[in-house]
């Protein structure tokens, strides 16, 4: 009884040490996270094993882990860049990326925590002056936004593969011109919806015309050919069948045959 104090502290020492030693130990990763393993006695970050993955790990004290983000993540960023003209522009875009899971190891030895300050960004911004500056402020107001947003993608996309990051997407969210030259660039849209819509006015009264006189020459030939298809003899011969058919009919009449100046039956009248 009288060791058991003596005992007792020691014990009480390993524990407290033991405990000590497993907090240290234990690493717990995250859902969409992935964990780069640095080894204090081992050549420093490992980069030729895959990446620590979601869940429970035992490491060394003395080795330390150091955790990314690996889903999808989205970063903005406003710039103001030139055209080719050389107005100024501003331009908020986003971008949709994340780290690539095989080489995550590489992109902590060479860049860092903060890769995308260092490496994505200043990206992002070379390929927006460099994609802006072929186009002037009314394409970029008007019909080129798809465009450029593809192409500043591309560019951006080519340098980051190389540095262990994957880009998802470019989103060009707003398009800033300075107010006079918006101005001027709706004035003149507004005068070509204008023009054209005069233009399509013109065409179609154009059209409308063609029509009438397509119809009448159409009537106009019609009768020149009837009327050079009639001749005494077939009149002589319609006004026999018509004098047939009124004879056939009850109504009293008096028809004079072959009375008129051409030869034509004669109606002298009806009931």
């Amino acid at each position: 009884m009288d060791k058991l104090p003596k005992i007792a502290v020691p014990v009480v020492f390993v524990l407290v040490l033991l405990a000590i030693l497993i907090s240290k130990s234990a690493v717990t990763i995250g859902s969409g996270e992935a964990g780069v393993l640095y080894k204090t006695f081992g050549g420093g970050v490992v980069t030729d094993e895959p990446a620590m993955g979601e869940g429970f790990h035992i490491v060394a004290p003395w080795n330390k882990v150091y955790v990314y983000e690996v889903r999808q993540q989205e970063v903005f960023e406003k710039m103001q860049v030139l055209s080719s003209n050389g107005l100024e522009i501003k331009l908020d875009a986003s971008a949709w990326f994340q780290p690539k899971m095989e080489f995550l190891g590489k992109l902590h030895q060479e860049k860092g925590a903060d890769y995308v300050q260092r490496v994505l960004l200043p990206t992002i911004r070379s390929a927006a002056r460099s994609v802006v500056g072929r186009y002037t402020p009314e394409q970029l107001y008007s019909s080129k936004r798809d465009a450029i947003q593809q192409e500043i993608f591309e560019e951006t996309k080519k340098i980051v593969d190389g540095q262990y990051i994957q880009l998802n997407e470019i989103l060009v969210r707003d398009v800033t011109l300075p107010p006079t030259i918006k101005e001027a660039i709706e004035r003149k849209l507004k005068q070509e919806q204008e023009s054209l819509e005069y233009e399509f006015r013109l065409v179609t009264a154009k059209k409308e015309a063609e029509k009438v006189t397509i119809e009448a020459q159409g009537k106009a030939d019609a009768n020149r050919i009837l009327s050079a298809s009639l001749t005494d003899k077939i009149l002589q011969d319609k006004g026999i069948d018509a004098t047939i058919k009124l004879s056939e009919s009850p109504n009293a009449k008096v028809i004079v045959v072959g009375s008129g100046d051409s030869g034509l039956p004669l109606i002298l009248g009806n009931n």
